[in-house]
């Protein structure tokens, strides 16, 4: 056994399936949240505490800057298809990690983004990116993933992306996309666990700056809610009911009346679990996978097989 081949079976959607018994994803025409049992409890907190344990091993692995792929144009048809016109590749994807992480906590969402999602043979590129973790300020880390946006934009020819950011990642992107002009080169934002309203957990990690930008009411937080008309991009946003890092919970969901915005929760498992879960997954594809023209609206997700299994509503 490899020394990566430990944390991916950690990992591997059968592994947190298994552990969580998750049915497939069904969509409900509307659906309330659940309540949670010691048992679904307990089963999200082995859930977190093996994704740490299987992040903690493959963290070393993402330190070094991804190295960019050779880009292809559209595959051709499959095997016995009828003749066609090639169909355009989709918007490349750009995923950004929370703080004090990297580009790791991202193996298994890059898997299934790479995978052929609609049937089509058109190839879809990803791009998982690293900011440093001694980066202090939110606004000079909105301008650098700008300047890897538009690489991306160069590399591949595509006008415009899609970003997917974990916790301090999804604020960065909202920052670039919000307030400097971003939502020109974006298309859909989807964020995961991210403190929009700002976050009071672990008051003493207030020492480092950037943590102090996540507080309700910072500066930061204040930009973000000022008027931003004609913004272009389309937000969803994923919260957990049981994320220990956003306090109050609500704390992860985007309200702003200039914003086209999916407001997502997810019952059932904690913030470490929102990157890797297979709900998780299955709805930033479907998310990714929108007409770039879709409105936001109320949208409800219930993994069905009772009270016990974690389900997903929009609130």
């Amino acid at each position: 056994m490899s020394a990566l081949s430990l944390p991916l079976t950690l990992l591997s959607p059968s592994r947190l399936t298994s552990l969580l018994r998750l049915p497939p994803l069904a969509r409900l025409p509307g659906a309330t949240p659940v309540s949670h049992p010691p048992g679904a409890l307990l089963r999200a907190a082995a859930l977190e505490l093996s994704v740490l344990v299987a992040h903690l091993a493959l963290y070393p692995t993402g330190l070094a800057d991804e190295r960019p792929a050779d880009e292809a144009g559209p595959a051709g048809p499959s095997p016995g298809a009828s003749p066609c016109l090639p169909l355009a590749p989709p918007p490349p994807v750009v995923l950004l990690h929370g703080f004090a992480d990297n580009r790791s906590v991202f193996v298994l969402l890059r898997r299934a983004l790479l995978r052929d999602a609609d049937g089509t043979a058109r190839r879809r590129t990803v791009v998982s990116l690293n900011y440093s973790p001694l980066t202090c300020d939110i606004r000079a880390a909105a301008e650098l993933l700008g300047r890897h946006v538009e690489e991306v934009r160069r590399r591949t020819g595509a006008d415009r992306v899609d970003v997917v950011g974990h916790s301090l990642g999804g604020l960065i992107a909202r920052y670039h996309v919000q307030r400097l002009g971003g939502d020109a080169a974006v298309r859909t934002l989807v964020t995961l666990g991210t403190p929009h309203s700002g976050t009071r957990v672990a008051r003493p990690a207030d020492v480092h700056p950037i943590v102090r930008q996540m507080r309700p009411g910072s500066p930061v937080i204040e930009e973000l809610g000022r008027p931003a008309p004609g913004c272009r991009t389309r937000f969803v946003a994923v919260r957990s009911d049981l994320d220990q890092i956003m306090v109050p919970t609500s704390a992860a969901r985007l309200d702003h009346p200039d914003l086209r915005v999916e407001n997502v929760l997810v019952t059932g498992i904690g913030h470490l679990a929102l990157p890797v879960h297979p709900t998780v997954t299955s709805l930033v594809r479907e998310a990714l996978s929108a007409p770039a023209g879709q409105g936001a609206g109320d949208r409800a997700y219930e993994v069905p097989g009772g009270a016990e299994s974690a389900a997903g509503t929009v609130a």
